[in-house]
């Protein structure tokens, strides 16, 4: 019930789903409006591997996170993480209110042994393949030892989803001089210098502060930075990516008759590299150091995406990127852990 579009779009993208892979999908809305959309979407009826859950309340993209979930209990985003909690279902998919997504994976789920904070990666394209990035909007002021723990899961995630054997991580700043960036990112280089002198014990190689024109030359695998940084770099570039197809659009429309017929011949191309930046292929970002997986999808998702959310999540579970998260955060406690201070994580965004 948390899109744009809802629930239209998460009941066509669920039946898209079932209908490509060996997935059941549990529905979860007011019942009323999913079996009308169903009646719409499939006159032959509700699919076997698709069931309804009702709830009576919906969290909306108003309400406070944490007292949103708290109150409302029968919510659909609530119900969904209870069924997680429960392991009636291994994963949960919502376009909806992503702080109230945030909170939930902490009040109801909680957080993986040894995660201070959850975060919310998201994957970049780049010419080498594909860079991961995280946070993108959940700890807005995190700890530097939060940031380092974000540096461990994000190198666990490179290596299950892209097959990054030993993931390059990066720490986002505004220099590669080790007297530039913030307080946070310069206690945070210290705590992951201690990756390189490990000798091989950590699972990534740290390269250190990386600046945003780096992210895209594919030498990175994995950028770490706050939440705040995160979320303005991610839809700065995916407003670049949507003004650059308009702006090519528009020269070719009002363009030559040899450059009209150059774009016919490029349309393939421009087409398969639309696809390499449009967040539908991916269907939405995981929270990952919670205890269960949680797929974050756009709120202006199209059908497409929430079929491409599905898959993944399934994905995800069947890999179980749960556990390989807890491992790697287990085995990497030696760049933190000297770090006393009590956890805190800023403001949960949205």
């Amino acid at each position: 019930m948390g899109s744009d579009n809802a629930p239209r779009v998460e009941v066509e993208g669920a039946l898209s789903a079932v209908g490509e892979a060996d997935v059941d999908v549990v529905l979860v809305g007011d019942e009323e409006r999913l079996r009308k959309t169903v009646a719409e979407l499939a006159p032959r009826g509700l699919p076997a591997r698709v069931s309804i859950r009702h709830a009576s309340e919906v969290i909306t993209m108003h309400d406070p996170p944490s007292i949103a979930v708290k109150q409302k209990k029968q919510s659909s985003m609530r119900i969904c993480f209870d069924l997680v909690k429960s392991r009636e279902v291994n994963a949960l998919v919502s376009a909806g209110n992503s702080g109230a997504m945030m909170a939930s994976g902490l009040f109801v789920l909680g957080r993986s042994r040894g995660v201070e904070r959850p975060a919310i990666v998201t994957t970049l394209p780049t010419p080498k393949g594909q860079c991961v990035m995280l946070d993108v909007g959940a700890n807005v002021e995190p700890r530097p030892s939060v940031l380092a723990q974000f540096a461990v899961l994000g190198s666990v995630y490179s290596r299950l989803r892209h097959q990054r054997v030993r993931p390059k991580v990066g720490l986002l700043s505004n220099g590669s001089e080790e007297h530039k960036g913030t307080a946070l990112t310069r206690e945070t280089h210290q705590l992951l210098e201690r990756a390189r002198a490990a000798e091989g014990r950590a699972g990534f190689e740290y390269l250190g502060y990386v600046e945003g024109r780096d992210i895209f030359r594919g030498d990175v695998d994995v950028i770490v930075t706050d939440g705040f940084t995160g979320n303005v770099l991610l839809k700065g570039f995916e407003g670049l990516a949507e003004a650059v197809f308009h702006m090519v659009a528009a020269e070719v429309q009002h363009g030559s008759v040899r450059e009209k017929l150059g774009a016919l011949m490029m349309r393939p191309a421009l087409r398969r590299f639309r696809r390499r930046t449009d967040y539908a292929e991916t269907g939405g970002a995981p929270l990952l150091g919670v205890e269960g997986v949680a797929i974050i999808s756009h709120g202006g998702s199209d059908t497409r995406a929430i079929k491409n959310a599905i898959l993944t999540a399934a994905q995800f579970a069947q890999m179980d990127l749960a556990e390989a998260l807890r491992q790697g955060v287990r085995d990497h406690a030696f760049l933190w852990e000297d770090d006393p201070a009590p956890a805190s994580g800023g403001a949960v965004g949205n």
